[in-house]
């Protein structure tokens, strides 16, 4: 049995978006893919009885390879994971699906949560916007939604014009600067493109950190960092957790490819409010080591986190 951390997306996005589309994609196309996934909500996933090869109460089996289970709350969740995890030889990839009208974080938090947080990686929040009907209004939870996103599906961009669709992503890009932007149609995407991409690409090294390419709600900001020498693990983690102790309910997300002196391998940082989790990737090999940190919420003063940042630097 892998040793390895299973990936996990989470997938959300407001009431109609296409969630359910998509996932029924995944459930009954023949992909390749092993995907465990769970609906977070008594939803409408239609599973062929066909498609059914075997079920021990709550997990079915299907002929692609997939697996499905419903979880209604995080207790739930937490139970439903132990039981995947006890049976990963099945599957290579976790997708947890979240309520329409929820905010995902406290999902994302649960992720950070021993003993789950040891066995698990979370790969990706990818938020699912409703093109069609998004642009008469964003509703509170969607906002939520959008800026903890990694990734973004504009869905059914084939019911809108070219112009509606502009003004929708700049309103959208006004409140998340970072995440890739994928518009789909009937909910169809590659999942490469969603599954497997290390939200921040810690393997790949390509964080993009400009967030000023363009504006923001004034309330969110994006803060990027990126240092050129390692850190000492024990004065930055120490950092990170006051900052987050003091300061978590303005953190929507913090995520980094980190440094530590005296350490060949890239480490994974993610945060979600006052929760964070530490883990150690692939090998820096002949890539120079270099930390990219970004910071994505309110009241974010760039030059108290650097110079927080920047006392943790190795001398």
């Amino acid at each position: 049995m892998s040793t390895q951390p299973v990936p996990v997306t989470i997938l959300t996005g407001f009431l109609g978006a296409g969630k359910t589309t998509l996932l029924n994609y995944i459930l009954t196309e023949k992909h390749g893919h092993r995907i465990a996934v769970i609906e977070n909500e008594f939803g409408e996933i239609n599973i062929d009885a066909e498609l059914v090869m075997g079920s021990d109460d709550e997990i079915f089996e299907l002929t692609n390879g997939c697996v499905c289970c419903v979880a209604t709350a995080r207790a739930d969740l937490l139970r439903i994971l132990e039981k995947l995890l006890a049976r990963r030889d099945k599957y290579d990839h976790i997708l947890v699906e979240t309520s329409g009208m929820a905010d995902p974080t406290p999902v994302a938090q649960t992720f950070f949560v021993d003993p789950v947080a040891a066995q698990v990686s979370l790969d990706a929040i990818v938020t699912m916007v409703d093109a069609k009907h998004a642009g008469a209004g964003l509703q509170h939870e969607a906002v939520d939604q959008i800026v903890i996103a990694d990734r973004i599906i504009m869905n059914k961009v084939d019911l809108v014009g070219a112009r509606e669709l502009e003004e929708l992503e700049q309103r959208v890009r006004s409140l998340n600067a970072t995440a890739p932007i994928l518009r789909a149609d009937h909910a169809r995407v590659a999942l490469e493109n969603i599954l497997g991409i290390g939200a921040f690409s810690a393997q790949r090294g390509t964080l993009s950190l400009d967030e000023h390419e363009h504006s923001h709600d004034p309330t969110l900001e994006s803060r990027a960092f990126v240092y050129e020498r390692p850190f000492e693990r024990l004065a930055f983690e120490s950092w990170v957790k006051a900052f987050l102790a003091e300061h978590g309910a303005d953190v929507f997300r913090l995520k980094g490819i980190v440094a530590f002196r005296g350490e060949p391998r890239r480490h994974v940082l993610q945060a979600v409010h006052r929760m964070m989790d530490l883990k150690p990737a692939d090998a820096w090999g002949a890539e120079r080591p270099v930390s990219k940190l970004v910071f994505i919420g309110r009241n974010l003063d760039e030059l108290a986190l650097d110079a927080g940042l920047s006392g943790s630097v190795a001398k």
